[in-house]
């Protein structure tokens, strides 16, 4: 059985796949998500950068750049507090440099692990355990 990708015709005018390619791959699967689930994620932002800033790389202590495929930043929904001063939007940053070496590495397709990461990090703004994430993950396939 021969595959699409054999053919080395294929590759030859491939370039890797952009900040605006993994955003597209992004907004595909939060369209996907549970119509529940979203509403309650008003006001959240959706950033793709290359690479974590170094300042994130610093606070994490991160061995490297790659080591993080995504990262919610904000006060999640469980620990919002209605006498605390309004907090800055919250948002999740996939980081497409990171995703893009993951993907080289797996067997997953890219959709399947920009999915993944995002609804990971969405998890984190509900408080959400691993069981919730897999479930609501499950139903954005």
């Amino acid at each position: 059985m021969t595959r699409q990708f054999d053919d080395p015709q294929v590759w030859r005018g491939a370039a890797a796949p952009s900040l605006a390619d993994i955003e597209a791959l992004a907004a595909d699967a939060y369209a996907r998500l549970p119509e529940r689930f979203r509403s309650i994620c008003e006001g959240l932002i959706i950033r793709v950068e290359d690479f974590p800033t170094e300042e994130v790389v610093e606070q994490m202590k991160l061995d490297s750049e790659f080591d993080l495929l995504g990262l919610f930043q904000g006060v999640g929904l469980p620990f919002l507090s209605v006498s605390a001063p309004e907090p800055l939007p919250n948002m999740i940053w996939l980081y497409r440099r990171p995703i893009l070496d993951y993907w080289a590495e797996h067997e997953e397709s890219l959709g399947a692990i920009v999915t993944h990461v995002l609804v990971h990090e969405i998890g984190h703004h509900f408080g959400l355990s691993d069981d919730d994430i897999e479930a609501i993950e499950a139903a954005a396939d």
